[in-house]
Parts: C-alpha cells; structure tokens; sequence
C-alpha cells in the first residue's frame, strides 16, 4: 500500500512560509511529478513527506495513518536524491545491499534481493564493479536499486536526472517509466523540466509560490490550464498569451483583427500555443506580422513573428518553413484552441 494525504500543510522558516496550505491525495501505486519553478517549494515539499524536513503546520497520512511526527525510518519511504551518493570504495552489490546490511537483514535475503533488484534495471553484469567503472546512468540506476530492495512504500525522487546529459536523460526517462510499470509503487518525483513531467505523471502538481496551482493529467494541464501560469509553464515553447477585448460574440486583438468568442466573463487576454497558430498569406486570420527570427530543429521549425503592437508570437511550423527572416506573413488561430484569461490571470 502506498496512499498518501497531505491535509492543508505548510512549512515556515521563521517568519517566511514557504509551503502555504497544501492539500492533496497520492492514490496508492499513483506516478505523481510535482513540477514548478525554482524556488516554488517542489523539493521541500517532498522532503516534508520523506520526513527530512518538519511541518510546521498540518498532518500527512500514510495508507491512514498520521505520520507527521514519525522520523523518515519509520514512514516506510524510499528516497533517490540528485546526487547519487554512493560508496566508491564498494561495489554495485555492496552499494545497493548495505541499507539491509546495517538492518541487520539475513546475508541471503540481501543476496535475493540485491539479484531481484539488478535484474530489473539491468545491473546483472555490473554487480562487481564500482561507482568509478559505472557511467551516470548506470550509477542512478545503482542508487535506485539500492531503494528498490528496501520495497518501500512509496519512492520519492528529487530531481534525479538533473546531473545527466540530455541522451542519457531520455534513456532514464524511460526505464523510470517501466519501472513504475513493473512495481506498481506508489512515485513521488520532483523536477523543473516540464517534459520529463509530461512523459512520466500519471497526474502532475505545479507549483507555484508554495501552492499548488494546478493538479490534473498532462493532457488536462496542456488543454485546460486553470490559469495563465499553468498555461505558459506547461507546454514548449509555452503559450503565446496577447491582450484583447471582447464585444459582440468576438474578441479583438489590439490593432488587429479578432475572432469568435463562445464564452461568458471578462476576459482580457487570448492564449494560443505555438502548435495552434497556422501561417499564411498577409490578411489572413487574426493579425499580421513579419517573421523576425526563425529556429530550424529538422522535424520542425520554430518562427517568432513581430506582431506590430501585439508584441512578437511564437508559431511552430512542421518541418522546413516555406518562409524567410522579413517576409510578411498572416497568423491564423485555431478557434478550437484559443484560451481566455481574465485580470487575475485566471481561465475564463
């Protein structure tokens, strides 16, 4: 079982919270990424769960039971840190099998388990080497294992692939996700990268200034952000976001054209991602612009767009745009896919 509730906790440094009311349930075997900004409160939040940090205000159940006040020994959690923290002077075996060999844990249940362990993330044939013999890769992968053989309730990573370069860090990403798929244990994983939040969560949680902004499913936090934070945080490049108004069933953009508007409130901002903009003929859709800048990445191209008073829109074409730096182009917004904020920045 690994079921965890958070109820209304916060965490204080003195006078200064960091933490301010977190409520939120962590259904057992859940794959949940906490995800936000440096400094929004990610890595303490999950150090309050491990137990490495106190609350300073409100309760944390597991499988329901209070375990606010229990040391991080008696919650029954696991936790893989960014460094991987390994013993030079061991082996891969040692290494994985010593927080069961200071437990007092039988030699031949350690043996079961470190084998059981290796197996999984395929260290079988690196059992007698050590950490210096070991790529980055391979050395998170020993200090996942060294969790796994303590079949922990939960694992809870802070930022573990931060230390790996960019091949390595899709390769992990995806023997992460299998693992979860093998184990069936409840995850709790931090990052700043939205991407790994993406292709990993079962649910996200962003963060923002120690609250939670918004928790859902990838897809519901990239077509229904509940604000404009969550709006340009998830999703790459983020989401175009320009003023308009709305009058008459249509919204307008300023010294531009607009577009239907099917909605109720006041909205005072238009979101469009990259992806939703199509680019066309001048005076054609919603404004024109001339492409300033344009990012070539093979199976796509990335154009900024100098909107005049609008400002500059990001526009992501399929492949080798057909375009070049200066010419004049129309922007085109999928009506399906325009997002509305109001003065507060929320979703209207």
């Amino acid at each position: 079982m690994g079921a965890i509730k958070l109820n209304a906790v916060e965490k204080w440094y003195g006078k200064a919270q960091v933490i301010k009311g977190v409520d939120l349930e962590i259904a057992d075997g859940e794959f949940i990424v906490f995800v936000g900004p440096s400094g929004c409160g990610k890595s303490t939040l999950l150090r309050m769960i491990g137990g490495l940090e106190d609350i300073s205000r409100g309760t944390l159940d597991i499988d329901g039971k209070d375990v606010t006040a229990e040391p991080p020994s008696k919650r029954g959690l696991s936790m893989v840190f960014q460094s991987y923290a390994l013993y030079p002077h061991m082996s891969v075996r040692d290494n994985m099998g010593f927080g069961l060999k200071t437990a007092g844990a039988p030699k031949a249940e350690i043996e079961q388990k470190v084998a059981a362990a290796a197996e999984v993330l395929k260290l079988d044939s690196y059992l007698d080497r050590r950490p210096k013999d070991l790529s980055g890769g391979q050395r998170q992968r020993v200090a996942i294992g060294r969790s796994i053989v303590r079949d922990p309730t939960a694992f809870l990573f802070d930022e573990p692939l931060s230390n790996l370069d960019a091949a390595l860090r899709v390769e992990m990403r995806y023997e992460i996700a299998k693992l979860h798929e093998k184990l069936s244990t409840t995850m709790i994983y931090v990052t700043h990268d939205q991407v790994e939040a993406m292709t990993l969560a079962d649910r996200i949680v962003v963060l923002e200034f120690g609250r939670i902004a918004q928790v859902g499913t990838p897809r519901d936090l990239y077509e229904r952000p509940a604000n404009r934070f969550v709006a340009q945080f998830i999703g790459s490049p983020k989401m175009n976001i320009l003023p308009c108004t709305v009058k008459d069933g249509g919204y307008a953009l300023e010294g531009a054209r607009g577009g239907s508007y099917d909605g109720s409130g006041n909205p005072v901002e238009v979101g469009i991602r990259p992806e939703h903009v199509t680019l066309g003929s001048a005076g054609d859709g919603q404004c024109d612009g001339v492409v300033d800048f344009i990012e070539y990445l093979g199976a796509d191209s990335f154009l900024i767009v100098d909107c005049g008073p609008l400002g500059k829109v990001n526009t992501r074409y399929v492949g080798d745009a057909p375009f070049q730096q200066g010419d004049k182009v129309g922007l085109v917004f999928d009506p399906q896919r325009t997002h509305f904020f109001d003065a507060e920045g929320e979703r209207v």
